[in-house]
């Protein structure tokens, strides 16, 4: 197996975020008669930009070390990516075919949130600039805490 290289995996945050944009703003435009959802999907989708060039700057500046897990890393990193929240059937952003209503676009998003946290915590036990990594890892469990609550909103009015 074809292990990650700490640029390839900052990297693959960028394009993380990349997708995340791209989800947000096609959620925006499908659930735009929604002013409340498609404000929190405006949000989301700039954080996402905001994160995309952060992680951009970053990759300049990463030095390759030698982790000394990298293999299991690479293998953990690879599940979390190849997963139905990051890549679909083309490797790019899924199939948002099933995304039908309010309640399903905001499951999704958490899902992909919290997926995103996951290989964020990764990324930063293994790059040195922790202090960028703890930022947006803060900034993503704000997107957590929000759909969260959009979401408990959502189930009171059912």
């Amino acid at each position: 197996m074809e292990r990650y290289s700490v640029t390839e995996i900052v990297e693959q945050a960028v394009q993380t975020e990349k997708l995340g944009y791209r989800f947000y703003t096609s959620m925006m435009e499908r659930f735009k008669d929604d002013r409340g959802l498609k404000e929190l999907f405006t949000t989301l989708a700039s954080a996402e930009v905001r994160h995309e060039k952060r992680f951009s700057d970053l990759k300049a500046g990463v030095k390759e070390a030698a982790y000394e897990d990298m293999e299991e890393v690479s293998l953990y990193l690879r599940a979390i990516t190849e997963s139905e929240f990051f890549l679909g059937k083309e490797k790019s952003l899924p199939s948002l075919d099933h995304v039908k209503s309010v309640e399903d676009a905001v499951a999704f998003a958490l899902g992909f949130e919290k997926e995103t946290l996951l290989y964020f915590y990764v990324l930063r036990d293994i790059v040195g600039d922790k202090g960028i990594i703890d930022a947006i890892i803060g900034e993503e469990k704000s997107h957590v805490t929000w759909l969260r609550k959009f979401q408990m909103g959502i189930g009171q009015l059912k």
